[in-house]
């Protein structure tokens, strides 16, 4: 057992690595009850509600290949200590602008907050990838992203709790006109983003004493050639595997967004917001969680690409239901794709790694870079579900999953590249 796990590359660098992935997924769920409360609280439309993840795009478009060249220049492990940093004092932004209530300042907030969090996705991916063979990539990158997904369903109860319970339950009524009540809203968003502040502080110690540790044995396990951040435009996989990874982003993150709201809505479940929150975290998420953990099982069994065309097909289904009929069939349909969700980020991020024939720094920047086409999703998502309905919305995450599922088809025939 001892030497499978070695086999596989699972080392003690390793799981100090996988702690970034549940970092920035803690980090970045809050984003889900942030709308909740900050729609209630400003009075916006769905729309409006979503330019919260049209600023993580738009961080992912400006920041990635300038991450990806800091990676190249200096190394991985730096650019991870300079992305919690910049994580850290982004929630601090956060709290300074829900002090001030103003709705405007909280974007900006959050753009240096997302900022930190592409940075860290373009180093961290690829290290994972790296820190063992070529051949259990796939293993190890679902591996450390299951620890993503454990980091999205804490973090979706912690700010749920946070902001959306105890004693700002009246956030329930969708908007909240009396100025104590938006005080003591704007007082917990504060409150969260102040915690998650110093977890931050305290982890890019915790990397900074592992620095040695974790860069020896990813540059023995495969050394990265200084590239330049523009090789991966080169390779026509490569910009394949940037749309899949745009488009599946997307999906989630809009899917994601409106699950609190879909589910309160006296169509389908009925529940109270902080309820919402809960199956958003336990299902929706922890859907995730779960099917990464046996996602990470199946791809030591069954190809790669034939279980990302599988779980795209049948997220893509799972769209059309919640399209097609009403009722709670339909809000258990919509939860139910985190679970087809959950290999999809890591196994098109390896499957393009593989292919894509430039280096791992510059191929990575490529994908996160390419997250910001992403934004086009929950921005449509928004202007359908004003113009007519939520449940009419999924159309456009179900393209975006069937666009997945032609990736992984032609990945099928794709040869990898040598490294």
């Amino acid at each position: 057992m001892i030497s499978r796990v070695r086999e596989l590359g699972i080392s003690g660098a390793f799981v100090s690595v996988t702690v970034l992935f549940f970092a920035w997924g803690f980090i970045s769920s809050n984003n889900d009850p942030l709308i909740v409360a900050l729609r209630a609280i400003f009075g916006l439309n769905y729309t409006e509600a979503l330019s919260t993840q049209l600023v993580f795009f738009l961080a992912s478009g400006l920041i990635s290949l300038p991450a990806a060249s800091l990676g190249n220049r200096f190394g991985q492990v730096p650019s991870i200590i300079v992305s919690l940093a910049g994580i850290a004092i982004g929630c601090l932004l956060v709290r300074m602008a829900a002090s001030l209530a103003s709705y405007e300042l909280i974007l900006c907030a959050l753009f240096v907050m997302a900022a930190g969090i592409t940075s860290l996705q373009v180093a961290a991916n690829p290290l994972a990838a790296a820190m063992g063979p070529n051949e259990s990539s796939h293993f190890r990158l679902n591996f450390a992203q299951s620890f993503n997904s454990l980091g999205v369903v804490i973090g979706v109860h912690f700010g749920t709790m946070a902001m959306l319970g105890g004693q700002i339950y009246l956030v329930n009524r969708g908007r909240l006109d009396n100025l104590v009540e938006r005080r003591i809203a704007l007082a917990s968003i504060e409150t969260a983003y102040g915690v998650m502040a110093l977890a931050i502080a305290a982890l890019a110690l915790f990397i900074w004493l592992q620095r040695k540790r974790i860069s020896q044995i990813a540059v023995a396990a495969r050394p990265e050639p200084k590239a330049s951040v523009l090789d991966a435009l080169k390779s026509k996989w490569a910009l394949f595997g940037a749309l899949a990874i745009g488009l599946y982003v997307g999906a989630e993150v809009a899917i994601g967004s409106i699950m609190i709201v879909f589910l309160h809505r006296s169509d389908t479940l009925g529940m109270t917001f902080e309820d919402g929150g809960r199956y958003l975290a336990n299902i929706y998420w922890g859907g995730a969680l779960v099917g990464r953990l046996i996602g990470t099982i199946l791809l030591t069994k069954i190809p790669a690409t034939r279980l990302l065309g599988l779980c795209a097909a049948i997220s893509a289904a799972l769209c059309a239901i919640v399209c097609l009929l009403t009722g709670p069939m339909t809000g258990y349909a919509a939860l139910a794709i985190g679970l087809f969700n959950s290999i999809m980020f890591p196994t098109i991020f390896s499957l393009t790694l593989e292919r894509s024939g430039a280096s791992n720094s510059s191929t990575s920047g490529l994908l996160c870079l390419a997250i910001i086409g992403g934004a086009v999703v929950p921005l449509v998502v928004g202007l359908i579900a004003d113009s007519t309905s939520l449940s009419s919305a999924f159309i456009v995450p179900a393209g975006a999953y069937l666009a997945v599922g032609l990736f992984a088809w032609r990945a099928a025939h794709i040869k990898i590249q040598e490294s």
